[in-house]
């Protein structure tokens, strides 16, 4: 009998798009060696449909909180570990991410924002943002004004947001999107009535929302097409500084709710989210509930669904701090 001979291709000869669809399934931490094999293997390790979202979602701080700005102590070795896992990220990625999802107990600096923003990630559209506490605003500043594609925001409120709002104004001229996770008040309002007129998607939930505030956009935002202010503690605010919470929505808050696109609200006290709202006095404690949880959003294009493949929980756990 004659000797058999395989036919099929060798490794360094297959197809690009086949490669790719193989190593959509590895993370962060088996890419790295693969994408080192040859120039064939890196290029496909680098391809957008690999790095259309980088999700880091379950990278967190080691950290203890503080009385003193910025309130928070982490540990280094954090910062190390951050460090370390973004320069492989980006030096796999090639500029190819689009969306950046970060955990809302992930500590930043500037120097981590500055790495990420600075020609590394051209072409961002879309960034869930992590804590502010040690991001400065000339950090965040210089990282919008790189991101000019930038479309969409999530963002933990922020203590003076109009700063920020002006920056997105001025550099994203395609900004349409954002979502706010905290409070929202008349300043917040306002800062975005001057900076993002043409918002067109705007996400409170879970958010201790002034009256006020709400009236605001309602009655000035032009371009607004969507808004979610489900599970929120609404409150109104008296001359003397006395607070009291809505339960139900007038009339005429109603009707011009009526004229967007979407208009998401809840506040029956048989809803989970509502009821820990009340539970937490407005300011939702994220950390008490399952991790899946502050990743929710009724409007179906902030909503972020299930962790990324990137950085899975096997990833997490090779790379973690002893």
């Amino acid at each position: 009998m004659g000797e058999n001979k395989w036919m099929g291709k060798r490794w360094e000869d297959m197809d690009t798009d086949v490669l790719v669809k193989i190593f959509k399934e590895l993370n962060l931490v088996e890419l790295s060696p693969v994408s080192q094999v040859c120039r064939l293997w890196r290029l496909a390790c680098s391809d957008p449909l690999i790095w259309g979202t980088l999700d880091f979602g379950l990278l967190k701080s080691n950290f203890i909180q503080t009385r003193a700005s910025p309130y928070i102590w982490v540990d280094d070795r954090s910062d190390k570990r951050l460090a370390r896992i973004l320069r492989v990220a980006m030096a796999i990625s090639c500029g190819n991410v689009n969306c950046m999802i970060f955990h809302y107990n992930l500590y930043m600096k500037d120097e981590h924002l500055h790495f990420i923003s600075e020609s590394r990630s051209p072409h961002l559209k879309r960034l869930v943002m992590p804590a502010w506490n040690r991001i400065t605003k000339v950090g965040i500043c210089q990282a919008i004004q790189r991101w000019q594609e930038l479309e969409s925001l999530t963002m933990p409120t922020i203590g003076h947001p109009p700063y920020i709002m002006e920056e997105i104004g001025r550099s994203c001229k395609n900004f349409t999107e954002l979502k706010i996770m905290g409070s929202f008040d008349s300043q917040f309002s306002s800062a975005i009535l001057q900076f993002l007129p043409k918002l067109k998607v705007l996400s409170i939930r879970c958010s201790k929302v002034t009256m006020e505030a709400l009236q605001s956009l309602l009655h000035s935002m032009e371009y607004l097409e969507v808004l979610n202010i489900s599970h929120c503690l609404l409150l109104v605010i008296a001359a003397n500084g006395r607070k009291q919470v809505v339960h139900e929505l007038d009339g005429q808050i109603l009707e011009r709710a009526s004229r967007l696109r979407e208009f998401h609200y809840c506040q029956s006290r048989s809803c989970i989210a509502c009821q820990r709202m009340v539970v937490d006095e407005g300011i939702m404690r994220w950390y008490r509930y399952e991790d899946w949880f502050w990743r929710r959003d009724e409007v179906r294009s902030l909503d972020l669904q299930d962790y990324g493949k990137l950085f899975d929980a096997g990833c997490e756990r090779l790379t973690s701090v002893e």
